[in-house]
């Protein structure tokens, strides 16, 4: 007989906006109205995009070093933090860190009793590298009462192994903190990030949150379209538009992610690896989930 995995509804919200660069505190103000609209649609789980407090066009390693914070300590994460626990809500964000001369593209996790812990991104994108340092703290996973939660942050995506780590460890939802850049002729983008955001939730048997932002920071467009995926692949909620800012909002059934992982049948690409040819986490060095 199948094992009976418990129901574990969650509505989960993303909430597209433009963040200005260099206005720290407008942006966090502007986060936190989101946060609160959210709420009172009854989102459990908020998503902010990539650098949500500084913007993202900077011009020199200067000026990111002068808009970052450290982690947890800093006003923003404080800031969301508060709010996360007065709503009993989580929050996942972007935001630019400080450790010491380093800096880090990273996104914060907070929850209802406070800080969870943060993600560095691990693949950085174009002129990223002349601010940012890699990330160095792998692939956390985050064990909550409304089930196992992970982020990743863009560019992320575009890497298989990430997503694919992420399901062996057993993660139900994926929130993705993201800033999809537009070209400057618009060439449909927005179709082949909606169709990686897809497959990703598709092959791995996961709930993925893209929160993107919109509009043209010192003259790059961005995406829009924030997305919000089932283990199916399939749009739940979304795309957003390409250039309003808008919140989008699913319920997500966790417990379908883990049935899926969980599941025998004829064609099922988590029981049909062949690990025996390579590594089950890849080369990670992470104990897989003890299915």
């Amino acid at each position: 007989m199948e094992e009976r995995v418990r129901e574990s509804l969650v509505r989960v919200a993303c909430c597209q906006l433009e963040p200005r660069v260099g206005c720290k505190e407008e942006n966090v103000e502007k986060t936190l109205r989101f946060v609160e609209e959210a709420v009172k649609e009854g989102a459990e789980v908020v998503v902010l995009p990539e650098l949500a407090n500084t913007g993202y066009v900077f011009e020199t390693r200067r000026e990111a070093f002068g808009l970052s914070e450290p982690v947890p300590e800093g006003p923003t994460t404080e800031a969301w933090e508060e709010t996360a626990k007065e709503h009993g809500i989580y929050i996942a964000a972007g935001i630019a860190e400080r450790e010491g001369h380093s800096l880090y593209n990273t996104g914060v996790l907070l929850g209802p009793e406070g800080y969870l812990g943060k993600y560095r991104k691990l693949h950085l994108w174009y002129r990223e590298k002349l601010f940012f340092e890699p990330g160095d703290l792998g692939l956390p996973v985050f064990n909550t009462e409304i089930g196992r939660l992970a982020m990743m942050i863009c560019y992320d995506m575009w890497f298989p192994e990430v997503a694919r780590i992420y399901a062996v460890q057993g993660v139900d939802l994926l929130l993705n903190i993201t800033n999809w850049v537009a070209a400057r002729e618009p060439r449909g983008e927005e179709r082949v990030t909606m169709a990686i955001c897809m497959g990703q939730s598709h092959v791995n048997s996961v709930f993925m949150a893209a929160a993107d932002r919109v509009g043209v920071e010192r003259g790059q467009a961005f995406l829009g379209h924030s997305l919000i995926t089932a283990p199916t692949g399939l749009p739940i909620a979304g795309p957003a538009s390409r250039d309003r800012e808008e919140i989008i909002i699913a319920e997500c059934n966790l417990s379908e992610a883990r049935k899926a992982k969980r599941k025998t049948r004829l064609n099922f690409t988590m029981l049909d690896r062949r690990i025996d040819i390579y590594d089950v986490l890849l080369g990670y060095e992470a104990l897989p989930f003890p299915w």
